[in-house]
Order: structure tokens, then C-alpha cells, then sequence
């Protein structure tokens, strides 16, 4: 029996990255093999699809193989895998010839704004979640009542009997750079092609401090030579020095998704065990062809007398101060009595990013959850009462593994959550 007044979509995705990309793939998959009539639809804030728009640098690669794309872990045959598209594009042939599995970040994000490009009618672009909030019948939920606001300040609402949230995580401001956020002279990598170009370090002796010892302050290193040949850069981090990611073949068994249900069979205990004893995959690491670039640079700066890069390990920060001379960072030497103050034209934090489980924009339901966790088909345990499903993408790492936040697993992870719509849309068919 049809319920009146049904809700305006089944699903709605919140942020169209590559998480949500995968998601289309796989319900507009399932209505047709299925004959199923889910409608979906997504909400993008951006005004118009980019990955990680402010790290597309020159020269960056990926580091995960083109066949973990969106779908062809599941369907090869796909007309939305990578391989189609380099068909598509006439360069199936120069690729091959390229002998790598690796393609450039900019390439793939092309690739991912393609697949975006044949789900155009399935996403507003520019809106922005603000709220969901509940939409009661007697003391049951029944639907969500999403609010979106444009760039303009217009709000739209919508309501769906299901969400997917996936909208990646916040950048993480480390907190003695906290009262500093909002000074133009201090930006996060996530911006870092959309900024740095107005921080005026095309003149000779700018100064730069990048924070962080992982891939991203790697990078930005190498870019800010290459870009600004006058100016010093002090890579700033605390290990002892900067180590390579560990991707060899046995080790990158714990992306498989296979593994996910092994980690989440686990207790709490042994998965933080397994998190702890594989995090040298993905956080604080460099990719070793990366790290080789970066030290023949080093050594040339040697051969000519030069110092425009300067690595600073073992340091901890312990003050930040702005100023009108500039950003001061004090430092202090973590196995040494040593500690210095310099003056900066600009901070560049490569700290990662933060992801919390219940978004702002969730608060209105916050009461309806039963605890901030994820079943295995990553659906959101709420109360008794509530029939919305809520599927979260990207933030269940600490459940189902250091894949979670990554490529590795999209085209499984979407059918899975796809399959779980799928009960929800057969039920209001009933």
C-alpha cells in the first residue's frame, strides 16, 4: 500500500565527491537492472565538481592504482571505469604507453568530473546543507526535511526518506593556529593552488613556513620551489625525519575490501591495534618516488651553495603570533636545548583534515541517535521510531578500517549502501 504524501526523493546525497560519484554509479545501476525506482539526488556546495581542487598540482600523481576507480572493482564492463574514459578522451593507446597504473591527479579528476558530467541532472551544484531536520507523524519520523542555502542566500528545502552523507572532512587547524584562522597570511593545504598566488612570494626574500611531514607538506615544498625560486621555504615537522608510505603488495592487502569485514568482526581493542600498526600506509608519510625528488633537490641546493629549502625535524611549536612583520613561529628542538623564532610571509598547514560522524547540519536529529557508530552496511544507529536511513561515507575508520576514508573501497562500499537503499524503496512499494 502507498503512503500519502510521500516524500519528494529516496535518497539524498549530501556532497557529490568521489564517495557519492561511486553511490550514482551504483543506484542508477540497480534501477535498471532491477527495474527498481529509487529516486536520488545530491547536493553539492561547490559550484561545480572538482577533487581536491586546491592540491591539483603540476607533476602529482596518484597513489592508488586506476583500476580502484569508481565502479570496476564491481563491473569491469562499466561504461563509467577509467579505461572507458581514456577511451572516450582517444588516449586508451598513450596511456598504456606511459606503463603505469598510476595516472595524475589532474587526469583523474577529469575522469571524475566526467562521470559527474553524465550525472548532471541528478545534482544542484552551489547549494549548501544547513539543517535536516525531522518530519513527525504521531511520535514516529518518517521522512527528513533537508535545507539547502545557495551562494546568493536563497534556501531551498527538500525531503527524502533517506540520506547519504559524504561530504569528506573538515581541514584540522591545529589548535596554537587557531586564533590566527582568518589571517590571509595563513592557509590550509586544501586551498593551496586557490591562495597562494596572492601571498606576494614572487618577491625575493619572502619567506614560507609549511607544517606538516606527510605527502601534502611534501608536496607544496617541491611546488613552492618551483614556483617561487626567490623565496625560503622551512618544511616544518616533528618526527625525525620525513619516512616513506608503505605501499608494497602484501601490506596493501588491508585495502581490499574483503578486509572490511574482518575488521569489523574485531573488538574495539584489536581495531585500534590494526589502525596503529598500519597507519605508516596513509598518514604522516611521503610516497618514496616523492621523497627521492625532494632529497635530489636537497643535494643540487648543496652543489650550488643554496638554501631556499630548509628542513626542520624534531620540532615542536610552541607559540604563533601575528604581526604587521609577519606570522612568528617559535619552535623549540624536541631532543635538543635548542629553540629559535622566525618570521613568516606566509604559514601553509599541512595538518590533514578532521572528520566527525554527526555533521552540524545534523544536530536538528542529534536526539534521535542511538550512539555515533555504524552498522556494517554503514547506516547510522538511531532510536526506535526513527525510519530515515542515514548512511554515512568516510567516517568509520575507527569500524571498518584505514580504507574507509580512501579510493580503495568505493565501488564495493557503494553497492553495499545501495543494496540497503534498495530494501528501504521496496518497502514503500509495499
Amino acid at each position: 500500500m502507498m503512503h500519502m504524501n510521500p516524500p519528494d526523493y529516496d535518497v539524498l546525497g549530501i556532497g557529490l565527491g568521489p564517495s557519492n560519484l561511486a553511490l550514482a554509479i551504483a543506484l542508477d545501476e540497480a534501477n535498471r537492472v532491477n527495474g527498481a525506482a529509487c529516486n536520488f539526488h545530491f547536493l553539492e556546495r561547490q559550484p561545480r565538481f572538482t577533487w581536491h581542487g586546491g592540491m591539483l598540482l603540476p607533476g602529482s600523481d596518484m597513489q592508488i592504482s586506476f583500476l580502484k576507480d569508481l565502479v570496476s572493482l564491481r563491473d569491469p564492463t562499466s561504461p563509467l571505469t577509467f579505461v572507458n574514459y581514456l577511451h572516450k578522451q582517444g588516449r586508451l593507446e598513450d596511456f598504456a604507453n606511459c606503463k603505469t597504473f598510476y595516472p595524475s591527479r589532474v587526469e583523474f579528476n577529469d575522469y571524475l568530473r566526467w562521470v559527474a558530467d553524465s550525472f548532471a541532472s541528478s545534482c544542484s551544484y552551489g547549494e549548501t546543507v544547513i539543517a535536516v531536520e525531522p518530519v513527525q507523524a504521531g511520535g514516529t519520523v518518517t521522512a527528513l526535511r533537508v535545507v539547502s542555502r545557495s551562494a546568493s542566500g536563497r534556501e531551498s528545502v527538500r525531503q527524502t526518506r533517506g540520506l547519504v552523507v559524504a561530504v569528506g572532512g573538515a581541514p584540522h587547524i591545529p589548535a596554537l593556529f587557531k586564533p590566527l584562522y582568518g589571517d590571509p597570511r595563513m592557509l590550509h593545504s586544501s586551498r593551496y593552488l586557490d591562495l597562494i598566488g596572492e601571498r606576494g612570494l614572487e618577491r625575493p626574500g619572502a619567506r614560507v613556513a609549511v607544517i606538516g611531514g606527510g605527502q601534502s607538506a611534501a608536496e607544496i615544498t617541491v611546488d613552492l620551489q618551483a614556483r617561487f625560486p626567490e623565496t625560503r621555504i622551512d618544511l616544518i615537522f616533528r618526527g625525525h625525519s620525513l619516512k616513506p608510505s608503505d605501499s608494497s603488495p602484501f601490506v596493501n592487502e588491508i585495502f581490499h575490501p574483503s578486509y572490511t569485514d574482518f575488521m569489523y568482526d574485531l573488538s574495539e581493542d584489536d581495531r585500534e591495534a590494526v589502525v596503529r600498526t598500519f597507519r605508516n600506509t596513509n598518514y604522516a608519510v611521503v610516497d618514496p618516488d616523492l621523497l627521492e625528488a625532494l632529497h635530489k633537490i636537497l643535494y643540487q641546493q648543496k652543489v650550488e651553495g643554496g638554501s631556499q629549502i630548509n628542513l626542520m625535524p624534531r620540532s615542536q611549536i610552541t607559540t604563533v603570533t601575528a604581526g604587521n612583520e609577519g606570522i612568528a613561529v617559535a619552535i623549540e628542538d624536541r631532543f635538543a636545548e635548542a629553540s629559535q623564532q622566525t618570521r613568516y610571509d606566509a604559514v601553509i598547514l599541512a595538518t590533514g583534515y578532521e572528520r566527525s560522524l554527526l555533521q552540524p547540519f545534523l544536530e536538528p536529529i542529534a536526539d534521535h541517535v542511538e550512539d555515533l557508530s555504524v552498522d556494517r552496511s554503514y547506516r547510522l544507529k538511531m532510536r526506535d521510531g526513527f525510519l530515515p536511513r542515514i548512511h554515512l561515507q568516510g567516517y568509520s575508520e575507527a569500524s571498518h578500517g584505514l580504507s574507509d576514508t580512501l579510493l580503495s573501497v568505493l565501488a564495493i562500499r557503494s553497492q553495499e549502501i545501495a543494496k540497503s537503499i534498495a530494501t528501504m524503496t521496496r518497502e514503500r512499494c509495499e
